[in-house]
């Protein structure tokens, strides 16, 4: 995985960045290594995946490219994983290949413009009609969702009871808007989700009507220990350049690298990444002893998206002024990383589960 990023990745990634556009070229190359289906079984087309290994892969992703690693995520840890916590037998045998493959890629829908951390106040509606179902809204902010052959898609079907559809990408009635102009992550693919009169079949209801919700959480607390991993890659990527540059860059006469306040910015970036890199793979070996680990997921992306802006900020601080160019790739990793702190649950709402479970156990 390493060595494909360092190959594949690096050298390729400001164009990406610059022209804003997510590479459909290298999704072949992906697929290959098994990246389109980390945790779908073998004998569906996946690799297989544990937790903690999907970790290790999605923090080499984020020391490559922030863009690249969030689109894999979306696609494995929120879309496919949807699927795989809560679709039929019959469902996973129907959609997983072709995610698995890259002949799709897959977006999950679950923000609108008006519900974001408030996930179950959702006003996109699915209606009965018939043996299917109607769909009508709008979702925002859906990662993949100009690239994606499949969605799975959030809707209301009663006061704050949400049901899950997969949605196959041509269906009539559900369409991707004008993608966004973000601050950072320009090659990740963001845009609304544009729903109208679009009727989908009971056959593509997964899971059980009105009990979304609690498929949801439990697909969000496997991403955040993914975007903690990134995270970590990351900040791994942005001090890994600032020590390569303290050791070369020269003032008064030594390597500014020999200056205290240069190294005291390294070493908390570089404490902080590994404490970080710990709260993730305890988080996922958790996971795969199928234990509890909501809690420590949310600390884990608590902490590691804010350990790695401020890695990233730091490593600026180091470069000065050579930092702040855009063909430099700190320049990229500050904007990428800021949205660590916000997807998939802000920080905020990291803090309110952390608080709530420890309340709970006093």
């Amino acid at each position: 995985m390493r060595a494909f990023v360092r190959e594949r990745v690096v050298p390729e990634a400001p164009s990406w960045s610059e022209a804003e556009r997510f590479p459909r070229e290298i999704v072949p190359d992906l697929a290959r290594l098994g990246l389109l289906g980390l945790a779908v079984p073998a004998e569906l087309g996946g690799a297989g995946l544990d937790v903690l290994t999907i970790a290790l892969v999605m923090e080499e992703l984020g020391a490559g490219d922030g863009s690249l690693a969030l689109t894999i995520g979306a696609h494995n840890s929120l879309c496919v994983g949807h699927v795989l916590a809560a679709a039929s037998d019959e469902q996973k045998q129907r959609w997983l290949p072709s995610l698995a493959s890259g002949e799709r890629l897959g977006a999950w829908a679950l923000t609108e413009p008006g519900s974001g951390s408030d996930a179950a106040a959702a006003s996109t509606r699915a209606q009965r009609d018939g043996k299917g179902w109607v769909l009508g809204g709008s979702k925002q902010f859906i990662t993949n969702a100009s690239l994606a052959g499949f969605y799975v898609v959030m809707a209301a079907t009663g006061e704050r009871r949400l049901t899950a559809f997969g949605i196959d990408a041509a269906t009539p009635g559900i369409r991707a808007g004008r993608p966004e102009r973000k601050m950072g992550l320009h090659a990740s693919d963001t845009a609304p989700l544009l729903i109208e009169d679009c009727r989908v079949g009971d056959e593509d209801r997964i899971g059980n009507a009105d009990t979304a919700f609690e498929d949801v959480k439990a697909v969000l607390d496997r991403g955040r220990i993914g975007i903690g991993a990134l995270s970590v890659g990351l900040g791994r990527a942005a001090l890994e350049v600032a020590a390569r540059y303290a050791q070369e860059r020269r003032q008064f006469g030594k390597p500014i690298g020999e200056f205290g306040m240069v190294r005291a910015h390294l070493v908390r970036a570089r404490t902080e990444l590994d404490a970080a890199r710990m709260l993730v793979h305890r988080a996922a070996y958790l996971a795969d002893c199928g234990v509890a680990f909501r809690r420590e997921a949310s600390m884990a992306k608590l902490f590691g998206s804010e350990a790695a802006t401020r890695a990233a900020n730091a490593a600026l601080q180091v470069l000065g002024g050579y930092g702040y160019m855009r063909d430099q790739p700190v320049e990229r990793i500050v904007r990428d990383v800021r949205l660590m702190e916000i997807g998939e649950g802000t920080s905020e709402i990291q803090r309110i589960v952390i608080a709530r479970d420890l309340l709970a156990a006093s």
